[in-house]
């Protein structure tokens, strides 16, 4: 297959779900509540879709399992949105290897996650994002996420990779406004910045990020999107209005490790089985009613 989205250093904005994978209570992938989850999304507006990221638990997907996953979702969503695909890995040769399989099954995009466990320095990071480029016949979008890679990729090393052809955009988990400020005016207007923390989404937008790959809007799509839609057109006070009503949300989703308390808020939406794979474990029973309640104050579960 071939991607529908070809390269363009603005393709990515908007609200684009880190979507979470669902599994049967025998652990195997749902793939019933996948279509439900796709669906879900294709009716209220999400940009995208990002298959096999942190929130869909892909360290403990299996090869088989990220592509059968990734062309389902590809199947489904036929061309409506883009769909990008989480192919990063702590070995540069394995990184490749799963951009090459994600761009055969049709991606439209990788995000390539900083390589974590082995602490690399920034010329490690360039060198490897670079070799990934040189041999992906799709797009790359960065990802930084300092908090779970254990390694922070600086603009300046972000500056000279967006030069890369194929290096479209970035995913900055790093909750600095100052930090997608620097971003944008190293990278210019052609690279996607994209907020990789819901909480500060808005102010990330107010400084230059075109979107947010979110968590949140896997239980409140149309809200994220709107958000976004408001904060691209500048209406801030729409946008504000927004981000107010959702910001108990996005407390919520951060009260255990993630995708723990969306996977949970899923399941109370009756979109999802409650199955997470180990070391993760389902939502402690000390937050679930607090939680449920916030879910019946967005109107997303009955009283």
């Amino acid at each position: 297959m071939t991607p529908k989205f070809m390269y363009s250093k603005i393709m990515f904005k908007g609200s684009i779900v880190a979507l979470v994978t669902p599994f049967t209570e025998r652990g195997e992938i749902d793939f019933a509540a996948l279509d439900r989850l796709v669906d879900f999304h294709l009716e209220n507006g999400s940009d995208g879709l990002v298959i096999a990221g942190t929130t869909g638990e892909s360290a403990t997907l299996d090869r088989s399992e990220f592509a059968s996953l990734l062309s389902h979702v590809i199947g489904r969503v036929d061309g409506r949105i883009p769909v990008l695909a989480g192919t990063g890995s702590a070995s540069t040769r394995a990184a490749i290897e799963q951009t090459a399989v994600a761009a055969d099954l049709g991606a439209d995009a990788a995000l390539v996650v900083t390589p974590y466990y082995v602490k690399p320095p920034q010329a490690g990071l360039q060198a490897h994002f670079s070799t990934i480029a040189d041999t992906s016949e799709i797009p790359l979008v960065l990802y930084n996420v300092p908090s779970r890679t254990a390694v922070d990729m600086l603009p300046e090393t972000v500056e000279h990779l967006s030069a890369h052809e194929r290096i479209v955009g970035i995913k900055e988990a790093v909750p600095d406004v100052d930090r997608i400020l620097e971003h944008c005016r190293r990278c210019g207007p052609g690279f996607s910045v994209l907020s990789g923390d819901d909480q500060s989404c808005l102010g990330s937008m107010r400084h230059g990020a075109q979107g947010v790959i979110s968590v949140a809007a896997n239980v409140v799509p149309k809200g994220m999107h709107e958000l976004c839609t408001a904060a691209l057109q500048s209406d801030w006070d729409r946008a504000e209005e927004i981000n107010l009503n959702l910001k108990p949300l996005f407390g919520l989703l951060m009260i255990e490790t993630n995708p723990i308390p969306v996977k949970w808020a899923l399941f109370e939406m009756g979109l999802v089985g409650s199955a997470i794979r180990l070391p993760l474990t389902r939502l402690n029973e000390k937050f679930l009613e607090p939680a449920r309640q916030c879910l019946v104050q967005l109107d997303m579960v009955r009283p």
